[in-house]
């Protein structure tokens, strides 16, 4: 709610003489709730005449960088990384274009996060990305013959299609996690089994096990 009314007082005040700095809005709500708000955020402050304003807008919402491609007054930076010998670098450089990963997980390491939770990390990141990509693979071809129709149509048409391709871009990442990460926690109740020496169990143990493991799964 703060944020909201924060947002609504700058909408609202904002002129074309006007700074404004906006820093992940909508991030504190459900995907397509917050994408949504900042989606009508950025197009706002673009558009209208009266409220048109110098905007710095960050956010981790890949899908938003679609709005460049089609508002002549927006365009992407992205502040450079890279790495060297498996670690991150911060270059602290400002770049044009879009973002073509994030370094969460090296930024968590920076912080001191232990080892372990680290090692997970990276096996959930890796079925999450594995998994969209082996699902949704077809789609690209796809939204190319979308931007092939778009290109010849009118301006709507355009509009339309960005839409399309950042709605499908953020139901293609809200699916991958959801059956990854069912994935993930169902291995977890396979490995468990596998490492039990049922041999050594007696009957009540073993059924007392096998309760247990499936409650466990997803």
């Amino acid at each position: 709610m703060v944020e909201m009314t924060e947002t609504a007082a700058i909408l609202h005040n904002a002129t074309p003489s006007s700074l404004v700095l906006l820093d992940e809005i909508g991030r504190g709500t459900a995907t397509f709730d917050g994408l949504s708000i900042a989606w009508a955020v950025a197009e706002y402050l673009h558009d209208s005449a009266d409220h048109a304003a110098k905007t710095l807008f960050a956010t981790h919402y890949h899908e938003l960088t679609e709005l460049a491609e089609r508002l002549p007054g927006a365009q992407n930076y992205q502040i450079t990384a890279t790495e060297r010998e498996g670690q991150v670098v911060f270059l602290h450089r400002l770049e044009r274009g879009r973002a073509s990963k994030s370094y969460g997980i090296e930024v968590a390491r920076l912080a001191g996060m232990p080892p372990a939770a680290l090692t997970r990390a990276r096996e959930v990141l890796e079925r999450l990305e594995r998994y969209e990509l082996d699902v949704f693979a077809e789609e690209e071809a796809v939204a190319e013959s979308q931007r092939a129709v778009a290109a010849s149509a009118g301006s709507s048409a355009v509009e339309e299609q960005s839409l399309s391709k950042a709605a499908s871009r953020a139901a293609r990442r809200r699916i991958a996690a959801q059956s990854s990460l069912f994935d993930l926690a169902n291995q977890k109740v396979v490995d468990e089994l596998r490492s039990s020496d049922v041999e050594k169990l007696s009957d009540a143990e073993a059924k007392a096990m096998l309760w247990d493991l499936r409650k466990k799964l997803l």
